[in-house]
């Protein structure tokens, strides 16, 4: 699944006035082509700003979607279910609370909750500004169901990315400005506790977790500043990055994709499957590869 047309404070966008598209991508084929989502009658396109993104497969095969939305600069989460006879998503739910302040990303956990990272305390731009100006660990991560929302993290810079271990057992966050992936452990009443901290050397954006081996791979940002200053004589950098035995004393880390911004700028996520992998970015183009 790909979702373009984020528009966010600071950020540039390639389409202002076009509103956002969900669209689906069968790497089973021999050529992958991006087909757009038909969403039913009732939601307000007009405003649609998607953000993160997550899905959860019920034990009936229902498969659930669930988007971040910025309407009107305002934080929603929207609940979806795929039709797969006719790639369409019907909407089900919108989802607004005091503690979703300033949605980044989520991780589904059920058909109606998932943990959401609030990357600012505030979401007015200059708020915002002076509040990464001045280091402020205002951000945290979230629990959400219908029956209770609490704060179930907090202390980072900027929660990111945010993903959950095959097993359930652990939820990774990503801090983009402190450059590091936060191990929690997640335990029966939803709670996340600290396990550990990975360093890196790279604006860690959004997570993306290999089913069947557990790796984490990481779309990143080698230079951020690039990002918001949008020039193209000296576009943003682009990195991939993989991590393996998270868990364990020595992680591996390695780069699996690089460039200077000539092929693909500011990449914001990548997914791998069945030896593909696709590239996702924060304003410009997809990259799909064979690995």
């Amino acid at each position: 699944l790909i979702l373009q047309g984020l528009k966010y404070p600071g950020v540039k966008s390639l389409a202002p006035d076009k509103p956002g598209e969900i669209f689906l991508m069968d790497l089973n084929e021999d050529n992958p082509r991006a087909v757009e989502l038909r969403i039913s009658r009732g939601f307000d396109l007009a405003s649609f700003n998607p953000h993160g993104i997550s899905t959860y497969v019920d034990r009936d095969y229902t498969v659930y979607l669930f988007v971040v939305n910025h309407p009107h600069q305002k934080s929603t989460v929207e609940l979806f279910k795929f039709v797969e006879d006719d790639n369409s998503l019907v909407h089900l739910k919108t989802i607004r609370h005091d503690l979703l302040t300033s949605v980044n990303d989520i991780v589904a956990v059920g058909p109606d909750s998932f943990y959401a990272t609030n990357d600012h305390y505030f979401f007015d731009f200059i708020l915002m500004f002076l509040e990464m100006f001045l280091g402020l660990s205002w951000s945290n991560v979230v629990y959400y169901s219908p029956k209770e929302v609490k704060e179930v993290a907090a202390g980072f810079y900027s929660a990111n990315g945010i993903n959950i271990s095959p097993d359930r057992k652990y939820v990774y966050v990503a801090d983009v400005f402190d450059h590091n992936v936060h191990v929690m452990e997640k335990h029966a009443n939803w709670n996340l506790t600290h396990v550990k901290t990975l360093q890196l050397d790279t604006l860690v954006d959004n997570l993306s977790i290999d089913p069947h081996t557990g790796d984490i791979w990481i779309g990143c940002h080698p230079n951020g500043m690039k990002l918001f200053y949008n020039d193209p004589e000296n576009p943003p950098a682009s990195e991939v990055l993989r991590i393996q035995n998270i868990l364990s004393e020595e992680p591996a880390v390695t780069r699996v994709y690089a460039d200077n911004g000539s092929v693909l700028q500011g990449t914001s996520v990548a997914s791998v499957y069945e030896g593909k992998l696709l590239i996702g970015t924060v304003y410009h183009r997809a990259l799909y590869c064979e690995l």
